[in-house]
């Protein structure tokens, strides 16, 4: 007998006056379900406190496997939030079946629903989706640098759906997650250092030796060029209008761009005291008259 039948009998009772002994009798019919709905109850409860009981354990196992893992404390919160609310759901199911309730409506029902939602939903759920991946593998940090096919600029903030960065100018570029997680995406500053390449073009009547003698002391005497490692210079092409030289040192990730511009005017400067001359593209017109 379920609950609506033990119901359904309890109404039963005659309206206009109590007869004891059909009372009785419905009582002795009812007795079995009452019994059989306490049981029910009692059992219903000792799965639920036992349940709590593993739920939070998994969530503390989970929040010590997350912080050993190096998880991103707002991806942490999230996916302990995320587990606790599926477990509570299974829960209940195992509760709703102890007390006989019929789960594949409601399975039913709960399915339908989110194939609804999911669909109505679908690019918010994969920007949704691209940020907990990006929290949880974390390809690059905020503070960082990084260049994508949406643009390129210093991580502000990783969200769950959008993260946006701060371009050199100030300005500030909102891109979705789902982006994001499906292109390739270049950490400028993720190592500590950075190798500075520079390329440099020198007539064909240029003493070779003298310019690469100039450029490897322009690194080596540059304070934001690293002392302990090594510095290249060497003929990187033979083009159509000039020697290129190239030359090679390492710099702090941070301070990249000041060694460049910094090493550029220096070679510049170097380069006309001692009369080497760097060809430029030019025309030579010749009027016939």
């Amino acid at each position: 007998m379920g609950i609506s039948d033990g119901l359904l009998l309890l109404t039963e009772l005659p309206s206009d006056a109590v007869d004891m002994g059909a009372l009785r009798s419905m009582l002795e019919k009812a007795g079995p379900w009452l019994l059989s709905l306490c049981w029910k109850l009692l059992v219903a409860l000792i799965v639920f406190l036992i349940g709590k009981k593993v739920i939070g354990f998994i969530r503390r196992f989970a929040s010590r496997s997350f912080e050993r893992a190096g998880v991103e404390a707002g991806a942490s919160k999230f996916l302990k939030s995320l587990i606790e609310v599926c477990l509570y759901g299974i829960l209940v199911f195992m509760i709703a079946g102890q007390l006989g309730m019929n789960t594949a409506s409601l399975v039913t029902i709960l399915g339908t629903a989110s194939l609804a939602l999911s669909l109505s939903l679908q690019g918010s759920l994969q920007n949704f989706a691209g940020g907990v991946l990006l929290l949880i593998v974390k390809p690059f940090k905020v503070g960082e640098y990084i260049v994508c096919p949406a643009g390129e600029g210093t991580v502000s903030m990783i969200g769950l759906v959008y993260t946006t960065l701060l371009t050199a100018d100030n300005r500030r570029i909102t891109i979705p997650n789902g982006t994001l997680a499906n292109s390739t995406v270049t950490d400028v500053t993720a190592m500590e250092r950075r190798r500075l390449d520079l390329l440099v073009g020198i007539g064909y009547q240029a003493d070779i030796k003298a310019a690469k003698e100039i450029l490897e002391r322009s690194l080596r005497e540059h304070p934001l060029i690293c002392r302990d490692e090594d510095i290249t210079v060497f003929v990187d092409s033979l083009g159509d209008s000039a020697v290129m030289l190239g030359a090679r040192g390492w710099t702090a990730a941070g301070d990249y761009w000041k060694a460049k511009w910094d090493l550029l005017e220096i070679i510049k400067l170097s380069f006309d005291e001692a009369g080497i001359e760097i060809p430029f593209s030019q025309m030579d017109v010749h009027i016939v008259q």
